[in-house]
């Protein structure tokens, strides 16, 4: 499974003008059942998206499809993990 972190990279003005675009591309990324979970951090200087096992080439090139990204609105750390416990809701993902 992998977490990812957004972090801004323009003024909030600017992230919102971006906003739906990147909301249709976590939507689409639903549809795929890829992506589990994703909101804004608060304060609000990012985001987090928690995203399936899948190969990490592949997330990167999902990552790139976001508008966010195409635009420099935000940079992106991608962490790795094996989850050792998950919550039975979630077994199919990890």
């Amino acid at each position: 499974m992998f977490v990812v972190t957004l972090t801004y990279l323009k003024p909030l003005s600017e992230v919102d003008k971006n906003l739906p675009a990147h909301r249709d591309y976590l939507k689409k990324q639903y549809q795929q059942n890829l992506f589990l979970a994703s909101g804004p951090m608060n304060p609000r200087s990012g985001g987090i998206i928690i995203v399936r096992s899948m190969e990490k080439s592949k997330l990167f090139e999902i990552l790139e499809q976001d508008p966010f990204k195409k635009n420099g609105v935000a940079s992106y750390e991608v962490v790795e993990f094996e989850p050792a416990l998950h919550a039975e809701a979630i077994k199919d993902h990890v």
